[in-house]
């Protein structure tokens, strides 16, 4: 059996690539705990961190979510649904993969800039409070499905956190 992982280079990711996860997993399901999917995140941050640099690292962070956001948007999601309805389908889709409970506070057509707020972050809800903001992920993951339904390309930043003591995580995204 060829290796999917040695096959190609790191930019081919394929939403193939994740595999019959219902059929491979049989009694152990698709599910697994928030604990799980933080050691593997927080683990990979740490390693990179220690070997680029923290800026590096969360570039790195930032650049697989920017992946992970387009190839979940064009293989999750209808782009194309009118706004309104692509930010309902985005928010029941999130809510009900557990990453979390988006809410869109502000968006201005003439600018394409979007306020969106992430209630029980995948991420970072019940991290203890560093004073910083730590979803660089999840700025990215941002950025790439509006990328996705807008075909512009967005610089997402994260500006309230959990982990700076904020109960919802806050992200002002902007054309570039």
């Amino acid at each position: 059996m060829e290796n999917i992982f040695k096959k190609k280079s790191h930019s081919s990711f394929s939403w193939a690539d994740l595999g019959d996860i219902k059929g491979g997993r049989g009694d152990l399901g698709e599910e697994m705990p928030v604990l799980v999917y933080r050691l593997l995140q927080y683990t990979m941050l740490d390693v990179l961190t220690k070997d680029f640099g923290k800026e590096k690292a969360n570039d790195y962070i930032r650049a697989a979510g920017h992946l992970a956001g387009t190839e979940f948007a064009r293989n999750v999601l209808d782009l194309t649904a009118d706004f309104s309805t692509f930010v309902f389908n985005l928010q029941k889709t999130l809510q009900s993969l557990k990453v979390g409970i988006l809410r869109m506070e502000g968006f201005n057509e003439s600018t394409g800039e979007i306020i969106l707020t992430v209630g029980q972050d995948l991420d970072c809800s019940g991290l203890p409070i560093t004073n910083e903001t730590v979803c660089d992920y999840d700025e990215g993951f941002i950025a790439g499905i509006l990328q996705a339904y807008t075909g512009k390309r967005y610089k997402v930043k994260e500006i309230d956190c959990w982990a700076s003591g904020d109960r919802v995580c806050r992200f002002r995204g902007v054309v570039e």
